[in-house]
């Protein structure tokens, strides 16, 4: 009877720790970071620098899937039907924060369908121009943006990408309108402006870069409140006659809602590591950017700018007319 009293105890403790084993040891198998966004673009790369620096630090590969469709959502909404074990992460940028607003009809909540891991990164937006567009300056730019009304084509990489949000804000900002010329991804719409097929684009500095030093496209300013590194000689739009404007393509890592909090943990401090890495510096500044501080690549950090920019852009879309 002792000996069966003691198995039963045995078999107990060992149901009760069995969960704190499995967390302990996580992972234990791949995780799948899943972009929402095709392969190649600035999301992309952004995860697959960061991927390979974590797969160094967690012991396992850390693989990226795409999954393009609605502005990202599509592939997002797959993560928030994952199982909530670590294993699917969501790598995205400030567009999530508008799911809510752009698509009434979405299956699920962003702003609590999620749980945060971490900011990884700022990427700095560019306003720029068909390299033979008339203004000068982006205070002629502007000028002529008001006198042409709807005649001026912006050109975006979709509903709701980030090149489509920083348009809006424009617009609202300034009182210009805008004919906004949907593409499927920045790569087409890059193809446009630099043949000259659309007048103007606001998107990353990991899209624009290289076409402005190669003499490509114009550019006309920088969407961040202060100049920036890769780009030292072209002025702010705050400071050329916006007066407060500034977005950027903020990039964080998210994991399906109800995520223990050990394995949230394990991951940030994976993506703390990562964002340290010599590589990963080096690769984010040729794209323009830098990682975030440590202390912003945490779920507290996350989640303060998630809800703050959720605020932000569910006012803007509900306020301002369409550009």
């Amino acid at each position: 009877m002792k000996t069966v009293l003691t198995a039963a105890l045995a078999t107990v403790a060992m149901a009760f720790a069995a969960p704190a084993f499995s967390q302990d040891a996580y992972p234990s198998k791949p995780v799948t970071i899943l972009v929402p966004a095709a392969a190649g673009g600035p999301s992309d790369t952004v995860a697959r620098l960061v991927a390979e620096a974590m797969t160094k630090d967690l012991g396992q590969q850390v693989l990226i899937e795409n999954v393009g469709g609605a502005g990202g959502s599509l592939g997002a909404g797959q993560v928030v039907k994952a199982e909530p074990d670590g294993y699917t992460l969501l790598l995205y940028h400030v567009a999530v924060s508008t799911f809510g607003a752009l698509y009434p009809d979405l299956a699920y909540e962003p702003g609590t369908d999620f749980s945060s891991v971490g900011l990884v990164t700022d990427v700095p937006m560019t306003l720029v121009g068909r390299k033979d567009l008339e203004p000068a300056d982006v205070g002629a730019l502007l000028t002529w943006l008001k006198s042409e009304g709807a005649g001026a084509t912006f050109g975006t990489a979709g509903v709701g990408a980030v090149s489509d949000l920083c348009g809006r804000l424009l617009a609202d900002a300034t009182g210009v309108e805008l004919t906004v010329v949907p593409y499927k991804g920045t790569g087409p719409a890059m193809t446009d402006l630099v043949g000259g097929q659309i007048d103007l684009m606001c998107d990353q500095t990991t899209n624009t870069a290289n076409q402005i030093k190669a003499g490509e496209i114009s550019p006309y300013a920088v969407t961040t409140t202060k100049p920036i590194a890769i780009l030292p000689d072209v002025p702010t739009l705050a400071e050329s006659g916006v007066p407060g404007f500034e977005i950027t393509a903020w990039h964080a890592i998210w994991a399906p809602k109800d995520t223990p909090e050990p394995i949230r943990q394990r991951l940030s401090v994976s993506l703390q590591k990562a964002l340290t890495d010599p590589t990963v510096i080096e690769r984010f500044a040729g794209l323009g950017t830098a990682p975030v501080p440590s202390d912003l690549a945490t779920p507290a950090a996350l989640d303060e700018r998630f809800q703050s920019e959720i605020e932000r852009w569910s006012k803007l879309l509900a306020d301002a007319k369409q550009p």
